[in-house]
């Protein structure tokens, strides 16, 4: 490609995830300390993160504690830590809001997940460019998360789930990036015959790292991370083995193994597990955090040829995996990781009746919800789309869709394994970037756009008015599933209308 086209393309690929960016700002940013209260599990990270922020670990509460906290009262906490259920790094992010807004104001608690939300939109934008190679596919893409309720209502609430999915989706950009310049490195190494049967030794690779340290520190937000530490390694050993196979390496696949995989799980694997480790470092220099003096109360227990500090580390993580493993507590909206791709039980965040109604909301009831549901388009595409990616991936081996299909498993199939554990469909927010990476390119080769060639002109008419009135519909119901999204105040009869299904009360 000339220098010209070359630069003309990338000035392109950046205004269109500039405009996708700025749109995903101005669907999460305006009135984002609406409500003015702790809303669903903000009671335990905003909380935990102010704590952690001043003390050096999460502490304890007296009772009832939020109606003081949201009036302004956050002194009020005890100087005894806390037993939370996952590690620091989210709260670290909900920590640096608290720290540069003020913990005084809900922007405060919401401003850092709201950042991570509207840069989740700038790196899918990025990656589906990349991914599936063109600047407009990329947008799309983006548009999708953009505009999609999960993400949004993720991106205005204090809670870990927006910067796990932040994070894993920045480590597969990451190994996207090191793909692509594996390839490139490959074919610059000269003919077959200078590298042997196997192919030549590519060691550690900066990109490869950078994405260990990024799935370390999503582990460090949400113990799920570990999936996609594992699914991204086989996807990354992978691509290296179709690297060798293009370049000739007469025996790739043994050569992948044999130079490939070792320098993969160090990279992935073990930086990974140094990043998680390095991220409890408060917990290490702080003596009075949770079960920090365990092992000192307690000798000859655990596992006692390690130093006392991580004898109680590990000590603290096996009550954490008790926890995690049998939690079972019936909740009204918990909802089995079956029903997450059709958005069948969607969790109710927030939900009030204003008063007085007519003052308002112009209406004899009104109500004011944040109600954690998807697009329901989106996510009924997305299940079409699965459905597509299986087939074409059998009958034509689609390389781009083996990997947004391998994301979107990573953050969904571990969760078939615990069928009695309480779970919430709002941790599909992790799937997300696949969905729609999936769904524009499901929609690509249904246009018949994927063929060398192919023109959107010559598309057959029913398929592009199919595909244009699709997405008109998912901006349209974006606009129409805004207000319960947001907690804007409006006639009960209108919350009415948003409930589709049975289940979504």
């Amino acid at each position: 490609m000339p220098d010209a086209d070359l630069r003309a393309h990338r000035l392109r690929g950046w205004l269109i995830a500039t405009g996708v960016t700025l749109l995903a700002a101005v669907l999460r940013l305006p009135n984002l300390g609406r409500p003015h209260k702790l809303v669903f599990d903000e009671t335990y990270y905003v909380k935990d993160a102010w704590t952690l922020l001043k003390l050096g670990y999460p502490a304890q509460w007296p009772d009832t504690p939020n109606p003081a906290f949201e009036a302004g009262d956050v002194t009020s906490y005890l100087h005894q830590a806390s037993y939370v259920v996952h590690p620091q790094v989210g709260k670290w992010f909900i920590a640096v809001g608290e720290k540069v807004v003020g913990v005084e104001s809900s922007v405060g608690w919401r401003i850092s997940a709201a950042v991570a939300g509207i840069l989740l939109v700038l790196l899918v934008t990025r990656i589906g460019r990349r991914l599936m190679r063109s600047d407009w596919l990329g947008g799309i893409a983006g548009l999708l998360v953009a505009l999609d309720g999960l993400a949004i209502v993720q991106s205005r609430t204090g809670l870990l789930d927006g910067f796990l999915a932040l994070l894993v989706t920045a480590a597969f950009g990451a190994l996207l990036i090191d793909r692509d310049r594996t390839a490139e490195r490959l074919a610059a190494l000269g003919p077959q015959v200078q590298w042997g049967p196997f192919g030549p030794h590519l060691g550690v690779r900066g990109w490869r790292l950078v994405a260990g340290v990024l799935l370390g520190l999503s582990c460090g937000v949400k113990w799920s991370g570990i999936w996609f530490v594992a699914a991204f390694g086989l996807l990354s050993v992978g691509w290296d083995a179709a690297a060798r196979r293009r370049a000739g390496v007469p025996r790739w696949l043994t050569g992948t193994l044999l130079r490939d995989s070792v320098p993969a799980f160090v990279s992935l694997v073990l930086v990974s597990a140094v990043t998680y480790l390095a991220s409890w470092f408060r917990w290490f220099s702080e003596p009075d955090s949770y079960l920090h003096q365990w092992a000192a109360k307690h000798p000859g227990q655990g596992v006692t040829w390690l130093p006392d500090g991580l004898n109680s580390w590990l000590h603290y993580h096996a009550q954490m995996w008790d926890f995690h493993t049998h939690l079972t507590t019936p909740h009204d909206y918990a909802a089995k990781a079956f029903t997450w791709m059709i958005q069948w039980r969607p969790t109710s965040f927030f939900y009030e009746t204003p008063e007085p109604a007519q003052q308002r909301c112009g209406s004899d009831h009104c109500s004011q919800a944040i109600t954690s549901l998807g697009n329901p388009l989106i996510w009924w595409l997305g299940c079409i789309a699965i459905l597509a990616a299986i087939w074409w991936i059998v009958r034509r081996r689609d390389a781009i869709l083996v990997a947004a299909l391998t994301g979107l498993a990573a953050g969904w199939l571990p969760w078939f394994l615990f069928p009695e554990r309480t779970i919430f469909t709002f941790y599909a927010i992790v799937m997300l970037p696949f969905v729609a990476l999936l769904v524009t390119w499901t929609a690509v080769r249904f246009l018949g756009l994927n063929e060398p060639g192919a023109r959107w002109r010559e598309v057959v008419t029913w398929r592009r008015v199919t595909v244009i009135v699709a997405g008109g519909l998912i901006v349209l119901v974006t606009a129409f599933f805004y207000p319960i999204w947001t907690a804007a105040v409006v006639p009960f009869w209108f919350w009415q209308l948003h409930m589709w299904l049975p289940s979504w009360v």
